[in-house]
């Protein structure tokens, strides 16, 4: 027999960015519990909404699981004394385990018997369990803020108003902070009221008819549906972003969509400001032409029903015009603020009381793109534009909109970089200087912005390492991870010829020309390749096989775009080619055998066989292009070269004795492979693959 379970912890609004995961933790510990406590049950639901917390499982037992269990006590001898007769340790195992000595058994393990006892423990009924089980997992949750309330020593989330409990449909009776359970919860705060639950299994109707929709992918779906049907209506594009998405879904309880619409004298300030302003300040969902330009419109989501939208709507229309006013009145004045005024006022914005100001940390960049310009042979006028955005890529940091709109940093200093007539790259790099800003961003598309933006990035990174900031764990206050995975998307997206090295030592060459290092040079480029070591192979790993990203990382990865071709052009061949395997076990038997060498050097003069030979002769053909395909970071064209070395390599080890008695003809021969396999080594440890 079983019954449906429903507990409702009901509360004062609760944040929406609190809300999806109380929900899915609701549900983990429920779920957790039930198992620990051997009770069967079916489906668990989670719900949520501004007013609740809520769990529902479908088919839980109405009685515990009955155990059996053996328990191994000591063994015969010590269990027996010299007269065949219980010993004392036998004896107080049987009253550990409440039993009489004359239930034990003898089993055999390794040899060697045991006595074991049978515990038989019946269950309980789960009804008798419920209001202590849910209790715990109420008080067991926890979430980034918490409150007290009505001095109580008990802290949660928000103020608990009501409880609902309920096992089929009999209350479970459990209280905290003076609340007791019961079986009556509550509706839409405006629409609804108070509301019997008869059964848990109708808890989804019973709100549902007091206008809460307590599911939230029912929400969820309503919400986007009802978007795209007025997107549908009017001919527009509604842009629904995912973030904003999942706040609005948590900030109603029966959504209804509704639209409205500003003077279009503001579209005349740049449409990112004005997307800002609606979504991070009124959780408006901008709309736009087919070519993506903004209209003078927005779509919002009211917790209610349909009555009075326009009612509604005027007072969103107010309300963003006061909003839509700030950010006029902002762009206007930003623009009155000359370039160098701004950087100015970068020496009074501390970076890191250690590594000084913002104006400090812009001279760094600026010296550090120079060295990156020079490096990579960009050309006068490019290495001319590195500089200058460089020195203005945090200007738009002291405007007002930023000051107002962090999320603005670039979008701003472009706009108001271009106004003040610098040139396009320039004012484009002041932007893209930020890329990749999240997972999934787009990386820089210029020269000049790409630059910049490694000088950034690394400048953060190398200050950060030199005065022992490292991420541990998942602490990573200046998002140094994310920093480091740009630099690497960077550098691969666009192709270029330089090391993770020889970036590491520019950025510790101006650090060090700048200031004293609290830590040595050699011990933070150590560090600085280990933690970019990480970020390459999750890289790799996102497409590839981990024997594989094994393989190639033992290989080297300082060069971000070679180690990645290598690693595609390995996968595919480990996926694709039927003999390839073969192939690598004709590599591993040399490096088998290449780990027995020493120094000496290949004198072609020692071969005695013929196939001592044509390996060597293969080995020389092979080397110069294959080094170039390396060097290129062509993957494919390297590994298709070293693939014409199975079959030379094959007929060596079938008519060669490696191990010759001769030592001279042994040392060469070893001398031999030893060779080839550092060159093999260069591609990938080949040893590393795993075959199923």
């Amino acid at each position: 027999m079983s019954k449906d379970l429903l507990f409702e912890i009901g509360l004062e609004e609760v944040p929406a960015r609190f809300l999806r995961a109380a929900m899915e933790q609701l549900k983990d510990k429920t779920f957790q519990w039930l198992e620990a406590s051997r009770i069967p049950f079916g489906e668990v639901q989670a719900y949520a909404t501004p007013r609740r917390l809520a769990v529902w499982v479908r088919d839980v037992a109405e009685k515990q699981e009955d155990v059996s269990e053996e328990v191994k006590g000591p063994s015969r001898k010590i269990a027996l004394d010299e007269n065949g007769q219980w010993s004392k340790a036998a004896l107080g195992f049987a009253r550990s385990q409440g039993v009489e000595p004359d239930s034990f058994t003898f089993k055999e393990l390794g040899g060697v018997e045991y006595i074991y006892v049978t515990k038989n423990s019946a269950g309980v009924q789960t009804q008798s369990i419920l209001a202590e089980g849910l209790l715990g997992v109420l008080t067991s949750m926890t979430f980034p803020k918490n409150m007290r309330w009505g001095g109580h020593e008990f802290k949660f989330v928000r103020p608990i108003r009501w409880l609902v409990a309920l096992f089929g449909s009999e209350v479970i009776n459990l209280e905290i902070t003076g609340v007791p359970s019961g079986n009556v919860t509550r509706g839409h705060r405006f629409l609804g009221g108070e509301a019997v639950i008869r059964e848990a299994s109708a808890y989804r109707e019973t709100l549902r008819s007091q206008h809460v929709i307590v599911d939230v992918n029912e929400r969820e779906e309503m919400i986007v549906s009802q978007i795209q049907a007025l997107a549908k209506e009017k001919g527009w594009n509604i842009a629904i972003k995912d973030d904003l998405l999942e706040e609005v879904l948590f900030l109603v309880e029966t959504p209804t969509v509704l639209y409205g619409s500003f003077d279009p004298s503001f579209l005349e300030i740049p449409q990112e400001v004005l997307i800002t302003s609606m979504r991070e300040h009124q959780r408006y969902f901008p709309v736009l032409d087919s070519q993506g330009q903004l209209l003078p419109y927005f779509v919002t989501v009211r917790s209610g029903d349909s009555r009075s939208l326009e009612v509604i709507a005027k007072g969103n229309e107010k309300v963003l015009r006061a909003r839509l006013s700030d950010a006029k009145f902002f762009y206007e004045e930003d623009q009155k603020l000359q370039i160098k005024d701004a950087l100015s006022k970068l020496e009074s914005i501390v970076f890191h009381e250690e590594l000084g100001t913002i104006g400090d940390k812009v001279r760094r960049i600026r010296r550090i793109s120079d060295a990156l310009a020079a490096k990579l042979n960009a050309t006068g006028d490019t290495a001319d534009s590195v500089s200058r955005a460089a020195d203005i890529c945090k200007f738009d940091l002291v405007t007002q909109m930023v000051y107002e709109f962090p999320e603005l940093q670039g979008v701003m200093g472009e706009d108001y970089a271009r106004k003040a007539g610098e040139k396009e790259e320039v004012a484009k790099a002041v932007f893209e200087h930020y890329q990749p800003r999240f997972a999934g961003d787009a990386v820089p598309t210029t020269q000049v912005g790409s630059i910049v933006s490694i000088a950034d990035k690394i400048d953060t990174i190398a200050g950060c390492f030199s005065i022992g900031i490292i991420p541990t764990g998942s602490q990573d206050p200046y998002a140094l991870r994310r920093q480091a995975q740009g630099i690497v998307q960077i550098i691969l997206e666009h192709k270029l010829p330089i090391t993770l090295s020889e970036v590491f030592t520019i950025a510790l060459d101006v650090h060090q020309n700048i200031r004293a290092l609290k830590r040595s040079a050699d011990e933070i480029r150590k560090d600085l390749y280990e933690f970019f070591g990480l970020r390459v192979k999750k890289l790799l790993s996102e497409q590839q096989r981990y024997d594989v990203v094994d393989a190639v990382i033992s290989a080297g990865f300082d060069q971000v775009v070679s180690v990645v071709s290598r690693g595609q052009a390995l996968m595919q061949a480990v996926t694709e080619t039927d003999d390839f395997k073969t192939t690598v076990e004709s590599f591993n038997r040399v490096s088998n055998l290449a780990a027995k060498a020493g120094k000496a050097a290949v004198n072609p003069e020692l071969f005695v066989e013929a196939e001592e030979g044509r390996l060597y002769e293969a080995w020389k053909t092979v080397r110069e292009p294959y080094l170039a395909a390396l060097e290129a970071a062509d993957g494919v064209r390297a590994l298709a070269l070293l693939g014409d070395m199975k079959a030379p390599i094959t007929g060596f080890f079938d008519s060669v004795m490696v191990m010759a008695e001769d030592e001279a003809v042994r040392t060469n021969r070893l001398a031999l492979l030893s060779g080839i396999d550092s060159d093999l080594k260069k591609f990938a440890d080949f040893t590393k693959l795993v075959w199923s």
